[in-house]
C-alpha cells in the first residue's frame, strides 16, 4: 500500500459510523505501513478516539510508528501500560527521544508498581531502567537487575556511587562471579565506604599496586581500613 493509498483509506473511515466499520485488526494492519504519512496518522487519531481508548495494542503501534507526530506520541506514551512502555524503550526502530521518554516514565512508576512487575522489569528492561532497579530496597529485585544482560559496567558503577546505594548491592557485587572481576567495578568498590573490609583488602590486592594506592587516596573507606590495606599492598 502506497502512502497516498494509506492516507486515503484512513481519511475515508467514517468517524460516526457503526462500531464494526473500524476494527482493531483493520487499524493495526493499516498502521503496519511504515510509509503512512503523519497527517493520515493524525487524522486517524482524531477520528478514532474511542477505539484508541480501548486498544492498548493500537496505542503502542501509534507511539512506535516513525511518522507519528510528537504532539501525539508523547502524550499517548504516558498512557501505555508498564510492559508496553518497556517494549517501546527496547524497540531499536523507535527514535531515541521516545525511548528515553519511555524509560523516564518507567523509572517514575517504580515506586507505585508491584514487586512482581519490578522483578520482571529488572530481568527484561533496558539498561537504564535496570540500573534504577539496582537501587531497589527489595534484594530480590536488586539481584535480578544485577543479572540483566543489558546492564553495563558504567550503569553499575553509577548505581554503586549513588547516595541511595545500599550495602546489599555492594555485597552482591563483591561476590558476583562476573562483576567482581571488572577493573572499574573494583575501583568503585574500593572507593565506596560501604564495602566490607575483607572484600576491600582482597580487591586492592587484585589491582595493580599503583592503581590501588591512587584509589585509596580518594576512597571513602574508614581510615583504619585504608591504613591496613596500604600495609598489605606495600
Amino acid at each position: 500500500m502506497s502512502a497516498t493509498e494509506s492516507k486515503s483509506v484512513v481519511l475515508q473511515i467514517p468517524a460516526n459510523g457503526p462500531a464494526s466499520s473500524v476494527s482493531e485488526e483493520f487499524s493495526l494492519n493499516l498502521l503496519k505501513s511504515r510509509d503512512l504519512p503523519a497527517d493520515a496518522i493524525e487524522s486517524f487519531c482524531c477520528d478514532q478516539r474511542a477505539l484508541l481508548g480501548k486498544s492498548r495494542k493500537l496505542r503502542r503501534v501509534i507511539v512506535e510508528h516513525p511518522h507519528t507526530p510528537r504532539h501525539l506520541s508523547l502524550p499517548m506514551l504516558r498512557q501505555l501500560f508498564t510492559f508496553d512502555l518497556m517494549q517501546v524503550a527496547l524497540a531499536p526502530a523507535v527514535a531515541s527521544d521516545l525511548r528515553i521518554a519511555a524509560e523516564e516514565q518507567l523509572i517514575h512508576r517504580l515506586e507505585t508498581i508491584s514487586a512482581g512487575e519490578k522483578t520482571t522489569l529488572a530481568r527484561r528492561a533496558s539498561s537504564r531502567v535496570a540500573g534504577a532497579l539496582l537501587l531497589d530496597g527489595d534484594i530480590r529485585v536488586m539481584r535480578t537487575a544485577l543479572e540483566n544482560g543489558r546492564v553495563t559496567e558504567g550503569i553499575l558503577v553509577k548505581a554503586m556511587m549513588a547516595a541511595s546505594c545500599e550495602v546489599t548491592l555492594i555485597e552482591a557485587v563483591c561476590s558476583h562471579p562476573k562483576w567482581q572481576l571488572r577493573r572499574e567495578v573494583r575501583i568503585a568498590l574500593l572507593l565506596n565506604a560501604k564495602t566490607p573490609a575483607a572484600h576491600a583488602v582482597r580487591i586492592a590486592k587484585a589491582l595493580p599496586p599503583q592503581v590501588a594506592r591512587q584509589t585509596l587516596n580518594d576512597s571513602h573507606l574508614p581510615e583504619a581500613i585504608k591504613l591496613h590495606i596500604r600495609q598489605e599492598i606495600g
